[in-house]
């Protein structure tokens, strides 16, 4: 290999990793949301742990949440505007430390594609705040066969029965 040739793949390598880390779609620059904050009014009402998750699409650590082993009747809503976004009907032990769901509630999440890994996976988010909620796998169990694979940091619990 030639210098020429060296300096070329560099260039086209370091030019590809802008493209694809171009490619990597925030909520917040692919739409706009009903609840809006500055970031300074975000970390004031959110924790530490929920701010990275939420605000920046930090990852928890798996089996760290206590929502993991909530089993009550009740609603998961969104730990940065409250809006519920899953039922605890939908609510499943996937096996992997985070608390999975087959299915969101009607009209309460959006999505986006997400590249951070460096294979494209669907990232999950609040519809209404914008906040990263986690990522939807193709590997779940009927009648969707989807997991919403969730931080719990994201989340909050309340309990309470839920119309049929």
């Amino acid at each position: 290999m030639n210098r020429r040739t060296l300096i070329l793949s560099g260039t086209a390598i370091l030019g590809g990793a802008f493209i694809w880390r171009g490619l990597t779609l925030s909520p917040e620059a692919a739409e706009a949301f009903e609840v809006t904050k500055t970031d300074e009014e975000w970390r004031k009402i959110l924790t530490p742990d929920q701010y990275a998750v939420l605000r920046h699409e930090g990852t928890e650590r798996p089996g760290s949440s206590p929502l993991n082993h909530e089993k009550r009747a009740g609603l998961f809503n969104c730990a940065g505007c409250d809006l519920p976004l899953f039922s605890s009907k939908t609510k499943y032990d996937s096996g992997t430390g985070w608390p999975s769901f087959w299915q969101p509630l009607m009209n309460a999440v959006g999505e986006s594609t997400d590249y951070k890994i460096g294979v494209p996976r669907t990232e999950v988010h609040c519809r209404r705040c914008g906040g990263h909620l986690g990522h939807v796998f193709n590997d779940g169990p009927q009648p969707t066969g989807l997991r919403y694979c969730m931080n719990g940091v994201s989340l909050k619990f309340v309990p309470g029965d839920q119309p049929a």
